[in-house]
C-alpha cells in the first residue's frame, strides 16, 4: 500500500544555504526519485553556492512570486511569476533573485540521486576556475557560511 504524505511548506525546517529560506519538501515527504525545494531569496541572493552544473541531473525553476535571473553561458534569462525555466543536465547556471522584492520559487530536479553540483568559478586570488568548499562559522552570534577556493583555500564569499 502506498504511503501518502502531506506537509505544510512552513513546517519544513530551513536548510542552510545562501538564500533566506530553502525548504526541502522532497526530504520531508520521503521522495526518492526527484528533488523538490521551495526557496525564498532576497534581492541579490543566489542559488546555490555559486555558478555550477549538475552532470547527470536536470532542473526546473518555477517562480511563484518576484523575479529570478538565471545566468548561463548563452546569456541571462529573467524568469517572472508564473514562468518556468528548464536547465538541462550538465548545463552551467546560477540563479539570482532579481528585482526589488524577494523571489519565491520552486526548484525541481531529477534524478534525485544524481544531484551533485560542480561549482566552477574563477577564484579572485589564484585566477583558477575551481570548486568551492564551505564551512559554517559563528560570527557575532550569527551563523555564517564561508566559501573558499578548493585550489588555494582563499575565502571567496560569506553568506548568513
Amino acid at each position: 500500500m502506498p504511503e501518502y504524505r502531506k506537509v505544510s511548506v512552513e513546517s519544513v525546517p530551513n536548510t542552510p544555504n545562501p538564500t533566506r529560506e530553502k525548504r526541502e519538501l522532497d526530504e520531508a515527504v520521503g521522495a526518492s526519485e526527484f528533488g523538490f525545494n521551495v526557496f525564498t531569496a532576497d534581492p541579490g541572493e543566489q542559488v546555490p553556492w555559486g555558478y555550477h552544473r549538475h552532470p547527470d541531473h536536470e532542473e526546473l525553476f518555477y517562480v511563484l512570486s518576484g523575479e529570478l535571473r538565471v545566468e548561463t553561458p548563452e546569456g541571462n534569462f529573467l524568469v517572472e511569476a508564473d514562468e518556468a525555466f528548464f536547465v538541462p543536465r550538465n548545463a552551467p547556471n546560477r540563479a539570482v533573485a532579481a528585482g526589488e522584492q524577494p523571489c519565491r520559487f520552486v526548484a525541481v530536479g531529477a534524478p534525485k540521486d544524481a544531484d551533485s553540483a560542480i561549482i566552477e568559478e574563477e577564484c579572485p586570488a589564484c585566477a583558477e576556475e575551481t570548486d568551492r568548499s564551505y564551512e559554517q562559522v559563528e560570527d557575532d552570534g550569527r551563523t555564517v557560511y564561508v566559501l573558499s577556493c578548493a585550489e588555494c583555500g582563499v575565502e571567496t564569499r560569506r553568506f548568513e
